[in-house]
């Protein structure tokens, strides 16, 4: 049964129509992130609705700490679950189940220390991120609440759902996250604005938060138990540990991932910083903005997410064309939600704004950031996709290159460049000319270093 149960899913990289696999992958995954997006959102909406733009900022100033999470989790959930996908492509399940084992256990350790480290040094790091004498307190409670007491279940539960997803499941995997997304929704209003009296908000937000968290991995680990005994995913470490050379393409793709998630957090840590200089209205926009932009780039994201299994597993199964006409859809989708998200931002950016906060003044700084920052929505994605498809082909370190190209030595130095000669709105212009330079460089290296068939797949 579960033989039987292990193949019918291997049909969905294997023979299906690449249309119809890409959907099967795709779609669930792209829904997940539109609904991770919309509860991470729910946080900024229901706090605007105080109509106190220190309790926006301070949720703005979390954000990318709370992402710091996600980052661990993509370190053994996309290192593992890249790697799972390419072990069953080679038809080596009894490796995939180790290697599943390792990435859980892996995942849980990082994100305990992490949360240990965060709740020792909270009052530095809240220092160091911006916060105020009008945002510290608010910024405190969140962050107690998302990250020290809900960070070993948002990394669990997302790592969980990357591993599910590396054999076929996409539907339950993204089932999952779209569970935790729902029930933050539901959630905040009843905590902010029933259970707890006025000035705590944000507190309720954050509780909302790390409950839907915590309820969508005990779904996760009810699919786990249900996938059965002999399933590729598992918590047993009694098979033992992986090959050496399969740990070392773990840590080879998630430590890239993670530090490649972790620039793109620390890109916004800099614009919160150079944007609070001006004054905290300005921040409010830029944290509305830095969400409302988000909306295209988590569907290219769940693109990604969708389409990476099915080009692992291919490329370890040395099959070509499947590979390259999986690459060339997903690619061709990405732009084209790109394209449309330009013009509806472009058109309705003051609508926009005003979902989230009704101070005029931040909704005219908001509206004008968006117009600025919605251009580079198809060259923040092409250069995602780059970094996912070497991902897919287990090529951590090219990978991780172009993640340190991008933000290293582009983004964040172009925010301080263009913030000097333009000040704040050159801040808002850097994504787009750092982007722009950085398309051009992932597409000479994807042409230099594109996969032939024939040498190693597990490098």
């Amino acid at each position: 049964m579960q033989t039987k149960s292990r193949s019918s899913q291997e049909d969905i990289f294997r023979d299906l129509p690449i249309p119809t696999a890409l959907r099967m992958m795709i779609l669930p995954a792209v829904i997940s992130q539109m609904i991770v997006l919309i509860y991470n959102m729910a946080d900024t909406f229901f706090v605007g609705q105080t109509g106190n733009p220190y309790m926006v900022a301070a949720t703005s100033l979390i954000l990318p700490v709370f992402n710091i999470t996600l980052c661990l989790a993509g370190l053994a959930g996309i290192g593992g679950g890249t790697l799972i996908s390419r072990l069953l492509g080679r038809q080596d399940h009894e490796e995939a189940r180790k290697v599943s084992a390792f990435s859980i256990w892996l995942g849980i350790g990082i994100a305990a220390v992490f949360a240990l480290g965060i709740a020792i040094f909270m009052e530095p790091v809240l220092d160091l991120l911006g916060a105020g004498e009008n945002t510290y307190t608010f910024a405190k409670q969140y962050a107690l609440c998302v990250i020290v007491v809900g960070g070993i279940p948002t990394v669990l539960s997302n790592l969980l759902a990357n591993l599910i997803r590396s054999t076929g499941r996409s539907k339950e995997a993204s089932t999952g996250i779209v569970l935790g997304g729902l029930l933050n929704i539901a959630l905040d209003p009843l905590f902010m604005f029933v259970l707890l009296p006025d000035g705590y908000e944000v507190l309720g937000a954050g509780i909302a938060t790390c409950l839907s968290n915590c309820i969508a991995l005990i779904y996760f680990l009810i699919v786990v138990a249900r996938m059965g005994h002999g399933s590729i995913i598992t918590f047993s470490p009694r098979n033992g540990l992986p090959r050496r050379e399969s740990i070392v393409s773990v840590f080879g793709v998630g430590i890239p991932s993670a530090v490649t998630s972790f620039l793109f957090d620390l890109d916004y840590v800099f614009i919160d910083k150079l944007m609070v200089s001006y004054h905290d209205l300005a921040l409010a926009a830029i944290g509305i903005v830095l969400k409302v932009e988000r909306f295209p780039l988590n569907v290219g994201i769940g693109i990604c997410q969708g389409m990476m299994p099915l080009v692992a597993y291919n490329y370890s199964a040395c099959n070509r064309k499947r590979m390259e006409d999986s690459i060339r859809l997903s690619r061709s989708l990405g732009l084209i939600i790109a394209a449309i998200s330009i013009a509806l931002y472009e058109l309705f950016a003051v609508q926009f704004a005003n979902i989230f906060i009704s101070d005029q003044q931040t909704v005219s700084l908001a509206s004008q950031f968006l117009r600025v920052r919605v251009i580079a929505t198809p060259l923040m994605f092409l250069c995602f996709f780059t970094v996912y498809l070497f991902q897919a082909f287990g090529k951590g370190r090219i990978s991780l290159f172009l993640g340190v190209v991008r933000w290293m030595c582009l983004n964040i130095p172009m925010l301080f460049i263009l913030n000097a000669l333009v000040r704040m709105y050159g801040i808002v212009w850097a994504q787009v000319v750092s982007d722009a330079i950085m398309v051009a460089i992932s597409f000479f290296i994807y042409w230099k270093c594109r996969p032939r068939f024939g040498e190693g797949t597990l490098n």
